[in-house]
């Protein structure tokens, strides 16, 4: 009777470690899938065009910060020369603004989906933006 008992010892513990190599199985799959689905999200859109925003030298001596969405382009006095800056487009919709520090004055202006040229003057302490398109806009 003995060996009876030995028997039915081995059968429990191999049905019991084919269930843990079964759940550890699952349990990989299970992360594998989700790994590789998250994957799938990450993929980021590249988008054509680009701005060219140029500064004109009316904001001498102006504190002057310059956004487009919610990035920070440029936040600085001002000179008197003309500055030039050229952003690659990075969303579908985006919005320039201009922000005079000393005043707390928002210029808020839409952009163009396709990239375009803009001019950003001063006149009279109003700020002027002129959008234009640009002269080579093959992207």
């Amino acid at each position: 009777m003995r060996k009876s008992n030995l028997n039915n010892n081995k059968q429990f513990m191999f049905i019991n470690g084919a269930l843990a190599i079964g759940v550890i199985a699952v349990i990989f799959i299970f992360l594998y899938l989700s790994f590789s689905l998250k994957r799938d999200g990450d993929k980021k859109e590249s988008y054509y065009g680009s701005y060219s925003i140029e500064i004109a030298g009316d904001f001498a001596n102006d504190s002057l910060a310059i956004y487009i969405n919610d990035s920070l382009l440029l936040n600085r006095i001002m000179p008197d020369t003309v500055i030039q800056l050229e952003v690659k487009r990075f969303s579908d919709e985006n919005v320039l603004m201009v922000v005079d520090k000393k005043s707390d004055n928002t210029s808020p202006f839409n952009l163009k989906k396709e990239g375009s040229k803009i001019e950003i003057k001063k006149k009279e302490g109003i700020v002027l933006i002129m959008e234009s398109e640009m002269p080579n806009s093959k992207e």
